[in-house]
């Protein structure tokens, strides 16, 4: 577990960041300058608080009290980076084994053959660096960090150099690492698709503090962080359980606490637990239960909230289940329906507008 209590004042720019990241993914989230990768660096060693206190697992790296201060190598952290970094005159194999080198055997916590496994990179390892893809170079640079047997990993945005087709190629093996090594992981996104697939633990960063922190679902869920999270990027995010497919008609099927919902097919088989993220823009909201209608989702609700956003927008807050739905109308919209908490309607959401970005197998 980490638990960090830190304070830097770099230029004109002070952080000043209390969290714990536990068990799984913590995603540090935010727009570039809030003092993600900041906080990484100073977990890692590479950069020094100005005062504070950071320990993982009960091992103290880092108290300005105590004037405990340790050098990276006796951190026991791995790092990844945006960049692989790998040594271009070694082979894969001899990038991996220096990470595990670097760790006494008695220490050693991972398996050099389970980490070949997980990765699948027996084919790569006689390979140099310059013969690789971008997907291949970032798996082997994941598998130099396990191999270090670290207490935690620390990963700074390491798709962001990644091409659409590389990053989905990675993405299921970063979503494996704590589960299969039992690895907390601290995770550097700006990108939502990362946080919805991977994160345990959100923590939205904002100007050098950590604005809000908790789950997926209910920080996603919640309008008055939208200046945070996106604009665009404004909607909730919901659990459910894929229960069944129409191949007839393409669809999947995906059981929540509210009802039924239908999108476009995805790949993952029935039973298998889901996050979906659904946009505040695509949410449409009905007095009555609409019939003959092209929309595949017709889900009853009720009103938790309603408030003005900006540009002549409504944010309006549904209950469906005990799920919470968010979605976005038009001040007009708003002055016709005259939706007020407590009100019983139906969310209507289009199948095709859930994307399969926004769909994502989940533990």
């Amino acid at each position: 577990m980490l638990e960090l209590s830190v304070r830097r004042c770099q230029g004109s720019f002070n952080l000043d960041v209390e969290l714990a990241a536990g068990a799984g993914v913590t995603a540090l989230f935010g727009r570039s300058g809030s003092g993600k990768t900041s906080v990484v660096n100073m977990v890692a060693g590479l950069s020094r608080p100005d005062a504070g206190r950071i320990a993982v697992d009960g091992r103290v790296l880092f108290d300005s009290a105590q004037g405990i201060d340790l050098p990276v190598e006796a951190r026991r952290l791995g790092y990844v980076f945006q960049e692989a970094r790998l040594f271009p005159h070694l082979s894969v194999r001899s990038n991996l084994e220096f990470g595990m080198n670097r760790v006494p055997p008695p220490e050693r916590t991972v398996e050099f053959d389970a980490v070949i496994d997980m990765l699948g990179i027996a084919e790569l390892l006689d390979r140099r660096p310059a013969r690789l893809s971008g997907g291949e170079t970032q798996r082997v640079a994941i598998g130099r960090a396990l191999l270090a047997s670290p207490r935690i990993l620390l990963m700074d945005e390491p798709l962001a150099a990644l091409d659409a087709s590389r990053k989905a190629e990675v993405l299921p093996f970063i979503a494996a690492l704590s589960r299969r090594f039992a690895i907390p992981i601290l995770y550097v996104s700006h990108a939502m698709d990362e946080v919805l697939r991977l994160a345990d633990t959100l923590v939205i960063m904002d100007k050098g503090r950590a604005a809000a922190v908790g789950s997926v679902e209910d920080l996603l869920s919640r309008t008055d962080l939208r200046p945070l999270t996106g604009r665009w990027e404004a909607g909730a995010v919901i659990s459910g359980t894929v229960s069944g497919h129409d191949a007839t008609y393409g669809t999947t099927r995906l059981t929540f606490p509210g009802g039924i919902l239908t999108v476009a097919r995805i790949d993952l088989p029935v039973g298998a637990p889901a996050r979906v993220r659904i946009h505040a823009r695509d949410v449409s909201i009905a007095i009555d239960a609409p019939s003959r209608i092209s929309m595949r989702n017709v889900i009853p609700a009720v009103v938790s909230s309603v408030q003005s956003a900006d540009g002549f927008l409504v944010d309006v807050v549904l209950n469906c289940g005990g799920t919470a739905i968010w979605a976005q109308i038009t001040a007009l919209a708003q002055a016709q329906l005259a939706l007020v908490p407590g009100m019983h309607v139906h969310a209507l959401i289009k199948a095709l507008t859930i994307a399969r970005g926004d769909v994502a197998g989940w533990r």
